[in-house]
């Protein structure tokens, strides 16, 4: 061990008539373990939502969507999915129809989405139908041909029915007439009731059959092989770019898509920034610690001042002056990190494995607080709190190595 190595050590440990020294040295330990672990606890909470919202979103929609840029259906779906089914990363194609409907139960009315499925098809893109509470999303595969429905929760409750109740379901722009557009009203009976914790979804979309969608435009039953839309699910869903580019080429000019990423752009955003005013807020504890090592080593350096003296008379270099002050604000940075890091590892593995935090399930995706401690932002964090501390040291090194021991020690 160096001289200077020796000496910062030295001075960490507590010594007789250093009390006020002592605490502070604490002080700033704990205070560095304080930010570092709330800075990372708080980073795992935003990766958890973030995860958490990814994977419903995702799962609640496709991932790609491929449909005709003038809105008209896509004819004979079935030869295109089989020219799409070969591009890399697609897992699976499905078709779909989408329509805006009014929908009334005795006095109560509410306009819906609803979207055509073929329920095993469905299944291979979706999570959706997988969130069924009520009933059962069965009789839409197993009944076509009838008119089933599933509606969402918050949409049912307003509409005040539940399984087994009739609907009216009105499409304002069904038939084509000689006198234009007409609309059309068809009975649906309720087949069940999804909740997928998304009031986009739960509030306002309903699902059907996919025969039983496009008769919604048709006397006497709709076109089966046309669909609005062909919803794909992928193995690798940041590929989703490099897929939404071959698949319009192979599809044609006349076709485009959207993806998760486009349609949720927003969403994402906003997470993105919250997690940066979360960094820059709870940041500052950390640099209340550094001003807390700043000032224990201003003031150790004006109590040593003798001892410093003493060295340098010896043949201490003042660098080595320098390097045992950089030194000790270094080590009380590593120990209070240190600290921090693994109290906030081990709180974010209990808690997101036994789900200590509890929340409501009906305003988030999730009925737990989520914490996703990624080892990269242990990582950052640590290097912040480092250079912070550093930058803190400077000034009481620099102002130790300006004491002069032929002053210091003139009138010992």
């Amino acid at each position: 061990m160096s001289v200077d190595t020796f000496v910062a050590f030295r001075y960490l440990r507590p010594r007789r008539r250093r009390g006020l020294l002592s605490v502070i040295t604490v002080i700033a330990v704990a205070g560095f373990a304080a930010g570092v672990g709330a800075l990372v606890l708080a980073l795992a909470v935003t990766n958890g939502f973030r995860d958490a919202l990814q994977q419903e979103l995702v799962g609640a929609t496709a991932e790609l969507n491929l449909l005709h840029k003038t809105n008209i259906e896509i004819a004979h779906y079935p030869a295109l999915i089989q020219r799409l089914q070969g591009v890399p990363h697609v897992r699976a194609i499905a078709p779909v129809v989408y329509d805006e409907v009014f929908l009334s139960f005795g006095n109560r009315g509410a306009e819906a989405t609803i979207k055509g499925v073929i329920p095993q098809r469905e299944l291979q893109v979706g999570d959706m139908l997988r969130h069924v509470t009520e009933g059962s999303w069965r009789p839409l595969q197993e009944r076509p041909a009838e008119h089933t429905l599933l509606l969402g929760a918050d949409l049912a409750s307003s509409l005040g029915v539940t399984v087994g109740d009739y609907v009216d379901v009105y499409v304002p722009h069904a038939i084509l007439t000689p006198f234009g557009y007409a609309g059309r009203t068809l009975h649906f009976e309720i087949a069940g009731i999804f909740r997928s914790g998304f009031s986009d979804f739960d509030g306002r979309w309903a699902y059907c059959s996919l025969q039983s969608a496009q008769d919604l435009h048709a006397e006497g039953g709709g076109n089966l092989d046309s669909a609005s839309a062909l919803e794909f699910r992928l193995d690798d869903i940041y590929a989703v770019d490099q897929v939404a580019n071959t698949v319009r080429r192979i599809a044609g000019p006349s076709y485009a898509t959207t993806t998760w990423i486009s349609q949720n752009r927003a969403i994402f955003q906003a997470l993105k920034m919250e997690r940066l005013g979360t960094v820059i807020v709870i940041g500052l504890i950390v640099f209340v610690a550094a001003m807390n090592v700043l000032v224990m080593l201003t003031m150790l350096v004006m109590e040593k001042r003798k001892e410093i003296a003493v060295l340098l008379s010896m043949g201490a270099r003042r660098a080595q002056i320098r390097r045992i002050f950089i030194l000790q604000g270094l080590l009380i940075d590593v120990m209070g990190t240190g600290l921090g890091l693994a109290i906030a590892y081990l709180f974010a593995w209990g808690a997101n494995r036994y789900h200590w935090i509890h929340i409501s399930s009906a305003v988030y995706a999730i009925d737990y607080v989520p914490f996703h401690a990624q080892l990269s932002d242990g990582v950052w964090v640590a290097l912040l709190s480092l250079t912070v501390s550093l930058l803190a040291s400077v000034y009481p090194a620099q102002r130790a190595v300006r004491i002069l021991p032929v002053e210091t020690l003139r009138y010992e």
